[in-house]
């Protein structure tokens, strides 16, 4: 006879064999439920299913694992002593290591200022109490296949972004190059104002703005001197081959105007579509800014690295020839000006 106490039926399993095999194990499942009438046949059930499950007994426990441990999807009860379980979403969320990780708030409560709360806290999904098995089952499947989808991305962006700092590492004069564009096209970003997803999309264009010198031979890439004109075009290639890069990405897709786009020129002379003032578009001008201030500042081949002052000046002369947004140049010295320090640039 079914015990009538019980939240869910526990099914048996349906395969053969060890469900903790590594061969049938579906994913990682957190659960942190303080009462152990809940946590334990929620348990049983998510391993007869073939998943692995970490079962914790507070949101402390719960939050602690989630930063030390892989985990595919983390089932909260929301009313645990301690920390709640919208305080553990809410932190989970805030890291950048686990802000994609999926959470399912458990609760007993109905009324829509919960709801509201769970939602705010950053929750992917509900589940209300008593909790129903093939609900449980088909939520936890549709979710820990969507962290796998996200782990793919996650990978395929950590590949492109070491294969930019490969051909980085080729040259010595540009070491920290990409990592510096990265963070100084944020700051400039941010002081005028663009949304959080252009930013997000400049920290990435700094990291893979270059990639497509991948195509470069190393003879026109690390020559010391001016480049000749069957070398200039193969250089200039190399905008079009990053482009192509990383557009099979599509969470890069507002990133491939930036990659293509950064060495136009405000009087149309620049490549590859000697686009003009305001066709260039603003991102690209933004991360192209940086770019000109970043090389001037860092040491080459041919010159020591430039002062602040002094590579104000030279892109100064440059924007009234016609090359470089007047506006994003004026931003770039207050923000020097204001917080010295956020470019740092070598001894001169």
């Amino acid at each position: 006879m079914r015990n009538s106490s019980a939240p869910f039926p526990i099914a048996r399993p349906t395969t053969t064999g060890s469900a903790s095999s590594i061969t049938s194990l579906k994913g990682i499942i957190l659960v942190a439920d303080d009462k152990e009438s809940i946590r334990k046949p929620l348990t049983e059930l998510l391993r007869l299913n073939c998943y692995r499950v970490i079962a914790v007994e507070n949101g402390e426990q719960a939050y602690k694992e989630t930063c030390t441990q892989p985990v595919d999807l983390v089932l909260l009860d929301v009313s645990m002593l301690g920390l709640t379980g919208f305080s553990v979403c809410r932190a989970i969320k805030a890291r950048p290591e686990t802000r994609f990780l999926p959470v399912v708030l458990i609760t007993g409560l109905t009324c829509a200022e919960d709801r509201m709360r769970g939602i705010e806290a950053g929750a992917d999904d509900f589940l209300h109490k008593p909790v129903k098995k093939e609900e449980l089952l088909a939520r936890v499947r549709s979710l820990v296949r969507l962290k796998r989808y996200t782990d793919e991305l996650e990978n395929a962006e950590t590949v492109l972004c070491t294969l930019a700092r490969s051909i980085e590492a080729k040259d010595p004069y540009t070491e920290g190059h990409c990592d510096r564009l990265s963070r100084y096209t944020v700051s400039l970003a941010e002081k005028i104002g663009v949304s959080r997803e252009d930013c997000n999309d400049l920290r990435r264009s700094g990291i893979v703005h270059d990639i497509g010198k991948v195509a470069v031979p190393e003879f026109v890439l690390l020559k010391p001197g001016p480049l000749d004109s069957a070398e200039r075009k193969i250089m200039e290639e190399h905008t079009l081959v990053g482009e192509r890069i990383c557009a099979p990405l599509k969470s890069f897709r507002n990133v491939l105007p930036i990659i293509r786009s950064h060495h136009e020129k405000q009087d149309g002379s620049g490549y590859p579509d000697h686009l003009k003032g305001e066709e260039i578009p603003l991102t690209a001008r933004i991360l192209q800014t940086v770019d000109i201030y970043d090389s001037l500042t860092t040491e080459r081949p041919y010159r020591v690295a430039l002062s602040q002052e002094k590579a104000i000046e030279i892109m100064r002369e440059e924007t009234r020839r016609g090359w470089w947004d007047a506006n994003l140049i004026s931003v770039l010295e207050r923000l020097l000006a204001e917080s010295p320090l956020a470019f740092p640039v070598a001894s001169v």
